[in-house]
């Protein structure tokens, strides 16, 4: 007996399947964050242009301002979530046997958590007073 799938055209059978699906979204999430980081990156400049020649008090003391701390922390969640799509893009264009390629990708998003971590954990120390 045929199966469903057998009865169908090439198109029919790949249609919703393969990279214009996933991809799209991949490349829209970069290209958002690309925008963004150029507004935050203003933004991160603004601030620590603002702090040349500033003790280190006034440094804490600025990054303690709610709206200064977003700002980063912002800046610091968007340059992750870009860095770690593009090395992903990198990874998966580059590195051709697929268990390499899928411990790659993993160590890649670990390593782009860690980072943000460890730079979200130190502004909310900074901006909590602690």
């Amino acid at each position: 007996m045929l199966s469903n799938s057998s009865m169908r055209t090439p198109l029919g059978r790949v249609r919703g399947l393969g990279s214009a699906k996933s991809g799209t979204g991949h490349f829209w999430l970069q290209r958002v964050t690309a925008v963004a980081n150029v507004i935050l990156t203003i933004g991160f400049l603004c601030v620590v242009l603002s702090l040349i020649g500033k003790p280190h008090g006034a440094a804490i003391a600025t990054l303690a301002k709610p709206q200064v701390a977003i700002l980063m922390l912002l800046f610091v969640v968007s340059g992750v979530v870009h860095m770690r799509l593009g090395m992903q893009v990198v990874i998966e264009d580059y590195i051709h046997h697929e268990g390499l390629k899928i411990l790659a990708v993993m160590a890649n998003t670990f390593f782009a958590i860690a980072v943000g971590a460890a730079c979200a954990f130190a502004l909310l120390k900074i901006s909590f007073g602690g």
